[in-house]
């Protein structure tokens, strides 16, 4: 979304990678003024998708250009609200499968009854809106909500080593000696 609007063109946002020029431009949005419908809603899983929305808003700003007269590439005046309402909509499709996800591990008794935790990492945790919304869940559901600094979330080699330390902590999948182990570059 932030490369179909642009955004590198936008004098706030030049130098940021394209979620976090989202999030900053979608402050200042009003999200009201455009509506996606959410993705996936017939399907009763817990699967995420962005594929239908990402078309939604590409036909949105299609639309939008005509209405403004400008051409792809050029800086629509509403941009800030098609942010905030792109933001709102992934923010409200990730809580809505998430806490579907949380239902089903507490129904199948995967999680611990006391003291559950919902961890969030990616670049998806760097975003401010969407870990308050998923706060909010985890504190409506008694879990905890684990989240790295977001100056680590959008570091899959921080991220992959975390999980390292994290599983070596609790002795999960560590091996503990190589012998026998082969390795292949693939």
């Amino acid at each position: 979304v932030a490369r179909r609007l642009s955004l590198r063109k936008h004098p706030e946002c030049h130098s940021m990678a394209g979620g976090k020029a989202i999030e900053h431009l979608a402050q200042t949005g009003n999200r009201e003024l455009l509506t996606f419908r959410l993705p996936m809603q017939h399907y009763r899983n817990c699967d995420f998708s962005f594929s239908g929305l990402q078309n939604l808003v590409n036909n949105a700003i299609v639309q939008k250009e005509k209405e403004e007269g400008i051409q792809e590439g050029e800086i629509l005046s509403c941009v800030k609200d098609v942010a905030a309402a792109v933001q709102h909509t992934v923010a409200v499709h990730i809580i809505q499968r998430t806490y579907r996800a949380m239902l089903f591990c507490i129904k199948n008794s995967i999680l611990p009854s006391k003291n559950a935790t919902l961890v969030v990492s990616g670049g998806v945790a760097s975003n401010q809106y969407i870990r308050k919304g998923l706060q909010n869940l985890a504190d409506a559901n008694d879990f905890a909500l684990l989240c790295p600094p977001p100056r680590l979330c959008t570091d899959n080699g921080v991220m992959i080593a975390w999980n390292g330390i994290e599983r070596l902590r609790a002795g999960l999948g560590v091996l503990h000696s190589t012998a026998g182990i082969r390795y292949e570059p693939r």
